[in-house]
């Protein structure tokens, strides 16, 4: 196989590929590194590479499956998100205010060795996760493979980028409003939130005041699909792949959860997925789901930002300016208005809309990806306004808790990915992998590959 073409096989081609010994762990991982050098300087999508380490774990992983070791991941090399610790790597949460290494592998981490995944790296994101943009002072802007003077969205940005340009088979990736769904958006990749609670955040009990859920950023939804039946503990979800969906009942909407305008390539790529629906046999209809007219995940949001900017970090003082104003509006927060926000999901608002609709259909982003840096320097308030002006759709399905993927279903008008949410029941992730694979069928999103790749 072309070399280019092995870096951006995937995650379970390159499996199949080990085990057939077409190729080895240890290749795979020199491939990558060598593409690291190459592309990163220009995209930052890297904290931490972590090559003698990889290659030693790769050297190990060739001798298993020597030894006819045949775990689903052995010796695909994957990245991981700087949110999950790393036995021995500091966890920075995109911060300058941790310094000491993790003491054990994270519960996700841990699964995917156990599965015999390779971590190549760490990756980058926005300080405490808290951007749909991945940039701060203390490790730069990343940028978007597709045109580097774009964003590859946040907080996942740095998983995103490196998986869209081919710097590893897959990477890990956390969401506590949107930052899944946006870089896969931004990136051209397939990013799946899953249900609440479906994967562990362990050493954490819950991030954000149970907003936040651990997934993956993948080329395929096959990938997405192998690698969730390992953070899951979930085989089953291997197989829905073969599986039809059946004809579904999926509602198009374009209308975000605030009054906001919506651009006209996203609209565009909005109606030529329902019109791709349809024609797959499901029914499609415009249907906007019942948002709330006040968002207890804003107050979810902020307030657990303060909780982790002042509990959570070993030098509090070096965290960045806006962090620190993001913060004091946190803790600004009446104790009454957190204990309502915190028993508000929003579950009883939604069901009768997802009793009437087996899947929304909407997209990730009110606009095409922002500029590299677009927030870079301003504070907190005007941050966070942006962010609502760009972000209005992803919030909510955190609050509901249920799951949702970006799929890359289209392109702007100036050649940048446009990705498509579709949020299912809770537990339905294997109804949202199988309609995903139907798209992905019809559009064929793996065959294209950024300029920087």
């Amino acid at each position: 196989m072309d070399r280019d073409d092995l870096a951006f096989a995937g995650v379970a081609r390159q499996a199949e590929l080990i085990r057939g010994g077409d190729v080895t762990s240890r290749e795979l991982v020199i491939l990558y590194l060598e593409r690291i050098d190459r592309f990163d300087p220009q995209l930052n999508a890297f904290r931490k590479v972590m090559s003698e380490r990889a290659l030693v774990d790769a050297q190990q992983a060739d001798a298993r499956r020597g030894a006819g070791d045949e775990r689903p991941l052995l010796g695909v090399p994957i990245a991981v998100k700087d949110v999950e610790d790393v036995t021995g790597e500091v966890t920075t949460w995109g911060t300058a205010a941790n310094f000491t290494p993790a003491s054990q592998d994270s519960e996700l981490v841990r699964r995917l060795r156990s599965a015999g995944a390779v971590v190549i790296g760490k990756t980058n994101l926005p300080e405490l996760a808290i951007m749909g943009e991945t940039e701060g002072p203390s490790f730069g802007i990343t940028r978007n493979p597709w045109n580097t003077d774009r964003s590859p969205g946040g907080s996942s940005g740095g998983s995103a980028a490196a998986v869209a340009a081919g710097l590893c088979a897959a990477a890990t990736a956390s969401d506590g409003a949107g930052s899944i769904r946006i870089p896969a958006s931004h990136c051209g990749v397939v990013g799946l939130k899953p249900t609440r609670d479906r994967i562990p955040l362990a050493p954490l009990n819950e991030h954000w005041y149970g907003l936040s859920v651990a997934g993956f950023e993948a080329r395929s939804v096959e990938d997405v699909a192998l690698l969730m039946s390992v953070g899951a503990a979930d085989e089953k979800l291997r197989d829905s792949l073969s599986l039809s969906p059946g004809r579904l009942r999926v509602a198009a909407s374009t209308r975000p959860a605030v009054p906001l305008p919506v651009h006209g390539d996203v609209k565009r790529v909005v109606d030529e997925t329902a019109g791709r629906l349809r024609s797959l046999g499901h029914e499609v209809e415009p249907s906007d789901p019942p948002y709330p007219p006040v968002s207890a995940g804003i107050v979810r949001y902020v307030a657990g930002i303060a909780q982790d900017a002042n509990e959570r970090f070993e030098r509090p003082d070096r965290l960045q300016r806006r962090t620190k104003g993001f913060a004091r509006m946190g803790n600004a927060i009446p104790g009454p208005l957190l204990d309502w926000a915190r028993r508000e999901d929003d579950s009883e608002r939604m069901r009768p809309f997802f009793e009437r609709h087996d899947v929304l259909l909407t997209p990730v982003s009110a606009v095409p990806p922002v500029r590299a840096g677009q927030w870079e320097g301003l504070g907190a308030v005007p941050t966070f306004l942006g962010m609502v002006r760009a972000y209005p759709f992803a919030l909510e399905w955190n609050l509901t808790g249920q799951p949702s993927i970006s799929v890359p279903a289209g392109r702007s008008d100036d050649g940048l990915p446009i990705g498509m949410q579709l949020v299912g029941r809770h537990g339905e992730e294997a109804t949202l992998l199988a309609l995903a694979a139907q798209l992905e069928g019809e559009l064929r999103w793996t065959e294209h590959r950024p300029p920087l790749a």
